[in-house]
């Protein structure tokens, strides 16, 4: 077992605000994270640095035995899948799908002067049909639903076999049925042996994916509580988290919440 993602004593401020305040963290290889905590607590930006996407205010970041600071973070991205709509936004509502998902290989967002190989798009449609997509191919990214775009921006995420994947709110604004696709597609790639490190971030624990292994709960830039998943997604910690009393049941691997009246 070893480290791929660590924080130490990690701050970042912003325009004068304190977004994170001394976060020590450890991501281990075999290890699937979700990140949870009320709106404005940092979570985004904690995933940001984890993909080197955003550089520390104070304290070290090493991802994938890598400082940030001391490495060139363009090589190191290419290793991280991140899926996220601050992302999708920059995709062309006319690239097709499987474009979308082929881009990847060479980081960027729209068909231009690369060149590809087969290869390359057969790998692209192979991804999409472990994603549920394939019939979608040919479709122009912006006449998707909301939840075929999410999943084609994950099979984008995963396309370059990733070290480790990054979910920001992957099933945000999701009907129930969406997002119970999504969650049950999540849940198994996340028990593949094959699978990277994943690190999620989400607001409402019913989007956990089974195979989740771990839990990081953040309150106004600072860890609440973080650790194997079943000692930190309890009604305890998340009432404490969110400030008001709250009720947490799991079953069949799967969690949901209610407030305590």
């Amino acid at each position: 077992m070893s480290d791929v993602v660590q924080f130490h004593n990690v701050s970042v401020v912003r325009e004068g605000n304190l977004i994170l305040d001394n976060v020590s963290w450890t991501v281990h290889d075999d290890e699937r994270w979700v990140i949870i905590g009320p709106n404005g607590a940092g979570k985004t930006t904690l995933l940001m640095l984890a993909g080197a996407q955003e550089h520390p205010t104070d304290g070290v970041v090493t991802v994938l035995d890598e400082q940030l600071g001391d490495v060139d973070v363009f090589g190191l991205r290419a290793r991280v899948g991140l899926a996220s709509t601050a992302l999708a936004r920059r995709i062309p509502a006319t690239e097709t799908v499987v474009n979308v998902v082929m881009t990847a290989a060479w980081a960027v967002t729209g068909r231009w002067n690369e060149q590809y190989e087969t290869v390359d798009e057969e790998r692209a449609r192979r991804v999409l049909a472990e994603w549920k997509l394939d019939h979608l191919a040919d479709r122009t990214f912006g006449t998707l639903s909301d939840g075929e775009q999410k999943r084609a921006m994950i099979a984008r995420a995963v396309m370059t076999d990733p070290e480790i994947l990054l979910l920001d709110e992957p099933a945000a604004s999701l009907d129930l049925g969406s997002r119970e696709e999504l969650v049950q597609l999540l849940g198994d790639y996340a028990t593949s042996p094959s699978a990277p490190v994943i690190l999620m971030v989400t607001h409402h624990v019913e989007e956990i994916p089974p195979g989740f292994t771990h839990a990081l709960v953040l309150t106004d830039g600072r860890v609440h509580a973080a650790g194997p998943i079943g000692s930190v997604i309890d009604s305890e910690t998340l009432s404490s988290a969110f400030g008001i009393p709250v009720v947490v049941s799991r079953f069949a691997g799967r969690f949901a919440a209610r407030g305590d009246s």
